[in-house]
């Protein structure tokens, strides 16, 4: 399976995380508990959480779109998980993993900092709630991938 099929199948397929703090205990892909990938989950659910906080009841009837506070850290964290998860990538394939993760986490990398310019250049509130919402699908996957089991 190439590497765009296998992370639009598993964007498809991975549900919105309930919550993203996933405790190395109850992680059940070993991979979760090793220092790059727990950063990533780490990095990620942090994200997520701002991302997921700028969503208020007055952003969609807003005629423009205004910078969130913290813009440019989220930004420069967002790229720093990027790289992270490319980094993820280049370690399976180090390691001559063929599974779908190696190629979901390059794709991850390679989505991110689009998704993050999405929110920057919407137009309206109501485009910018938007763009929040899908890059927030997106950094719930970047912890699902990781944490889920095996297949």
């Amino acid at each position: 399976m190439s590497c765009g099929i296998a992370l639009a199948a598993a964007l498809l397929a991975v549900q919105p995380a309930a919550s993203v703090t996933v405790p190395a205990a109850a992680a059940q892909n070993p991979l979760a508990a090793e220092p790059l990938y727990a950063r990533i989950v780490q990095s990620a659910g942090a994200l997520r959480a701002t991302a997921a906080a700028w969503r208020t009841s007055d952003l969609k009837a807003r005629a423009t779109a205004v910078p969130p506070t913290g813009w440019a850290e989220f930004a420069q964290a967002s790229a720093a998980l990027a790289e992270l998860d490319m980094q993820g990538h280049r370690d399976l394939a180090a390691r001559g993993f063929d599974g779908d993760l190696k190629c979901i986490l390059k794709g991850i990398a390679e989505d991110l900092p689009k998704k993050v310019e999405a929110v920057r250049a919407a137009p309206t509130g109501a485009a910018q709630d938007t763009a929040l919402s899908e890059l927030l699908y997106l950094l719930d996957d970047n912890v699902a991938v990781v944490t889920a089991p095996p297949a």
